[in-house]
């Protein structure tokens, strides 16, 4: 990566680009800087962790929550592997057909004006994930984490993207798709340095953008913090419309309800379960109806949104749940978790030369993964016949040249021992020889019977 590269990626961290060396002609011709902003999220974290140990003496990041918080980073973007993003895709169907005007793609009005119609659809898709139960069912994910660092930003939902296409279509009435695609994707880079308790306040900024003093706020169980700060970029918008909150009690993180789980797809999906069986309680198909369309605390005679009687009382001297498992285990779970990153990785850098078929099971391969890592963090009974399984499974595909670990020798586990009846100097095998014809070098003690 050139030096240009790197200014550019890291520019667009802080949405810090300017319209010049960001406005394109075609949609085609826009750069993934998401994808292309892995080694900045690996690098912040890392400072992250290292500037809190110097700070507070302890680690910022524990390793059950830390790859809880990735795993659904990637869970987040697996649909991207079998469909086009429904926000970009939706926008250009809109701009192809329904389309008022067209701003010019080259103009640096076009440029801010984008920047501030998609944080100001980005608020709106925010708070109706608050306000909406099916909706908070998505996005809930997010907050499930009792810790607050830069892992956290990358705890995302898997479906929240099926629904928020809906706040951006009005742009698409008069702003070119290629310029939507720029920042619909540094409105999201923003939102990651913001996930730190190490920045503590930032002067006059605060009263303009979103910051982590502000976001911190927002992940808050405490009644004060309960749905304010919604912003993306731009803290004006909950300014204007009422739902800021300063940062004053310390804040206490995680759900009003915490889960306390760390399998991928239970922290993805198990809400949805629990207003289906919400909803079955209720008579009427009114009630039922509501149980999806109002606020996550709402029930019958309340309004809209509910309220928050009911929940957990927060005395400020909460303790973020740890689990308790031996140092052993959190390496092990650690390793084959870089394992699966480099997987995941390779397979998106590798999809366009892939069947479907493949990518499928690749990401069934994904998932079982990450399951299985969570089984082992969650210590389930099960979780050592899951593991095995996985195991096995992950073999079979090194052996059939689906899976490319990282390092060559990786590969010995896989490869299979087979009786030959001949070594490659013509003489009678034992046996004992690699599948490339390689002797196995054995203690004479292995060879005894």
């Amino acid at each position: 990566m050139g030096s240009g590269s790197v200014s550019v990626g890291l520019r667009a961290m802080f949405s810090m680009l300017t319209p010049n060396e960001s406005s394109f002609e075609r949609v085609e011709e826009v750069p993934p800087y998401v994808q292309q902003a892995t080694p900045f999220f690996v690098g912040l974290m890392v400072l992250e962790v290292v500037v809190g140990l110097l700070k507070t003496g302890r680690s910022v990041v524990t390793i059950s929550d830390g790859l809880t918080s990735l795993a659904a980073g990637m869970v987040s973007r697996l649909p991207l592997l079998l469909l086009r993003g429904c926000e970009l895709s939706a926008y250009m169907y809109v701009w192809e057909h329904f389309r008022l005007l067209e701003l010019p793609w080259d103009s640096a009005w076009t440029w801010w004006f984008t920047l501030i119609g998609v944080d100001f659809g980005y608020y709106w898709v925010h708070r109706f994930a608050h306000e909406v139960a099916v909706l908070w069912a998505a996005h809930q994910v997010h907050h499930s984490s009792e810790y607050y660092n830069l892992t956290t930003a990358l705890r995302q939902s898997a479906t929240q993207q099926f629904a928020s296409w809906v706040f951006y279509l009005p742009l698409a009435l008069a702003v070119p798709p290629s310029i939507f695609a720029v920042h619909i994707q540094l409105n999201l880079l923003y939102q990651f340095w913001i996930h730190t308790e190490l920045i503590r306040d930032l002067g006059p900024l605060e009263w303009v953008f979103n910051t982590p003093k502000h976001h911190r706020v927002h992940h808050g169980r405490n009644l004060y913090c309960i749905d304010k700060n919604y912003g993306g970029i731009l803290i004006i918008w909950d300014r204007l419309f009422g739902t800021f909150a300063p940062e004053e009690d310390k804040v206490i993180y995680g759900l009003v309800f915490p889960i306390r789980r760390y399998e991928s797809l239970f922290v993805q999906f198990h809400y949805y379960r629990y207003l289906w069986k919400k909803s079955k309680a209720y008579r009427t198909f009114s009630d039922k109806l509501s149980t999806f369309l109002k606020g996550p605390s709402w029930k019958p005679g309340k309004a809209r949104l509910g309220d928050h009687v009911d929940n957990p009382k927060v005395t400020g001297r909460e303790v973020p749940h740890d689990p308790s498992w031996s140092l052993p285990l959190q390496a092990y779970a650690a390793v084959h978790f870089l394992l699966v990153l480099w997987t995941y990785h390779e397979l998106f850098q590798n999809k366009m030369m892939l069947s479907q078929l493949t990518i499928l099971g690749m990401i069934c391969y994904i998932l079982l993964t990450l399951t299985s890592l969570g089984f082992i963090i969650e210590q389930r009974p099960n979780s050592g016949f899951l593991e095995t399984f996985r195991c096995f499974v992950m073999m079979m595909m090194q052996r059939y040249n689906y899976l490319t670990p990282p390092l060559p020798y990786l590969t010995v586990p896989t490869e299979d021992l087979q009786r030959s009846p001949l070594r490659p100097d013509g003489k009678p095998g034992s046996g004992l020889e690699c599948r490339r014809g390689q002797k196995l070098k054995l203690k004479p003690t292995q060879l005894l019977p």
